[in-house]
């Protein structure tokens, strides 16, 4: 970590206030992790995130967009207007126990944090209490709202949030994911996508018996990923089409009478990924015709690509300088490196250096559900070191870490750079107007209008009955100690 030779007072303030409270950051994010919680289903990680968020001072608004898990908390008043936001998921059949660079299952078949969606709640929580603190200690006006979005595995909260209003009065916004680099970057940064499930209707029969007399609802299912398939000849490279079938019958001896099939549809611009869609259903009303089935279509989600803001992004950078990366001792290095190596990843071990600000003009074929966010309001992400470099998110090898002292120094990290950055919007309010006019430009006449259907409305059961099968097991490993934040 660099020295603090030539930081500002509030600088100082900020990474003074999160050393002294580094414990409560560790603490945090080690109980989200052994929470495990899907998308959805974050109700312990929402409760101890907004309970500490209110303790700290701040208005809680719960259930915002008609999320359970969701929450919109907010100090202050009058501009500038300041919102920050991050998920906290976990994702299915992905349980580590941390700490071992082989798979080694905490509860084998469960839940679990593999990308580290339970440290960026805990660096979001751990800046917003530090950014209070400064603001209250420097007398600085302005309004801090602080977003939690679930479900961001599934690309759901925050097109939601979006449409519903809730970014009407934002100023700028910016959002912390987890990584193995310090670093920001501005322009196109991930792909738009939308999320729908496909679900054909037939009758029942008997397989055995009078199968002539049944409409096979699965055989929908089959013909559709057929077309498809064949359809993938003609997407361009940066497109994607994946699915998970949900629900495929109950037995073979019955001809299922409903079944249903999840896609989602990737592109870099939200045109793209409509194209895409419409072909699908096309291709799905095809697969009815043939099966002798009718198919529904259900939204869960439609977002645009990640962008970000080249002031905000440089504001970023300016903060993550002075911080630099943590001290890694040789026990730390060693983990990494023997996790990248049974990973069949590029062992290198974790990384020594800030990487420098970067411009990204071609998206990545991954998305966030924060694109919304950055096409309604100058937006900037940043990536913060509590992860091991070139190790592929969504596997056992990225949970490894987690509740770890590399994810604990990373997010010490993480946050104070976090915190400078949020807290210069309110010192410095040009800095704000900057972004602003900058945001103008970078859009190009681009108009922004939602891709979620108007009255389409969050699908609060997902992933119920995968945590309530897991849950009780699960418990058995959560924490007995809770994070404290003292000012």
């Amino acid at each position: 970590m660099s020295t603090r030779g030539n930081l500002s007072p509030e600088q100082s303030f900020l990474f003074d206030f999160i050393d002294r409270n580094a414990r409560a950051i560790a603490l945090l994010g080690d109980n989200i992790f052994y929470f495990g919680e899907l998308g959805m289903q974050e109700f312990e990680t929402a409760k101890l995130m907004t309970g500490l968020l209110e303790k700290a001072g701040f208005k809680v608004e719960r259930g915002i967009s008609g999320f359970p898990t969701g929450f919109c908390a907010t100090y202050g008043a009058g501009d500038p207007v300041v919102a920050i936001h991050t998920e906290y998921d976990s994702c299915p059949d992905n349980s580590q126990v941390a700490g071992v660079p082989e798979q080694r299952f905490i509860v084998e078949g469960a839940p679990g944090h593999c990308e580290g969606h339970n440290v960026n709640g805990a660096v979001l929580v751990a800046t917003a209490i530090a950014a209070r603190q400064a603001m209250e200690r420097f007398g600085f006006k302005g309004t801090l709202k602080v977003f939690g979005g679930p479900a961001e595995e599934q690309l759901v909260s925050r097109p939601y949030f979006v449409r519903d209003g809730w970014f009407d009065d934002v100023d700028v916004a910016f959002h912390n994911h987890i990584g193995g680099e310090f670093s920001a970057t501005h322009g196109l940064l991930q792909s738009a996508l939308i999320s729908a499930t496909f679900t054909f209707h037939g009758e029942t029969a008997h397989s055995g018996v009078a199968p002539w007399k049944g409409r096979d609802a699965l055989d929908g299912v089959v013909l559709m990923d057929v077309g498809m398939a064949q359809y993938r000849e003609h997407m361009r490279p940066e497109m994607r089409a994946h699915r998970v079938i949900t629900n495929g019958g109950d037995q073979p001896n019955v001809i299922p009478r409903t079944a249903a099939v999840w896609w989602f549809f990737r592109d870099g611009n939200a045109e793209g990924a409509t194209k895409l869609f419409e072909q699908a259903k096309k291709i799905a009303q095809g697969a009815a015709l043939m099966s002798n089935t009718e198919v529904s279509i259900d939204v869960l989600s439609a977002v645009w690509p990640l962008r970000c803001n080249r002031t905000l992004a440089e504001l970023l950078q300016r903060h993550i300088e002075p911080v630099g990366m943590p001290a890694w001792t040789s026990d730390e290095q060693a983990l990494a490196r023997a996790l990248q190596e049974n990973a069949k990843a590029k062992v290198e071990g974790l990384k020594r250096e800030v990487s420098p600000l970067t411009g990204q003009s071609v998206p990545r074929t991954s998305a966030n559900d924060a694109g919304d966010i950055s096409w309604k309001v100058p937006m900037a992400k940043f990536y913060y070191p509590s992860n091991v470099p070139n190790i592929n998110f969504h596997h056992w090898a990225a949970g490894a870490v987690l509740a770890h002292s590399i994810a604990h120094k990373g997010a010490v990290a993480g946050a104070k750079a976090f915190a400078a950055a949020v807290v210069e919007c309110f010192s410095n309010p040009a800095v704000v107007a900057e972004a602003r006019r900058t945001f103008k430009d970078e859009l190009a006449g681009v108009q922004y209008k939602p891709m979620l259907p108007a009255g389409q409305k969050p699908p609060v059961e997902l992933n119920r009955a995968i945590m309530e099968k897991f849950r009780p097991a699960m418990a058995k490993h959560y924490l007995k100690e809770l994070p404290e934040f003292t000012p």
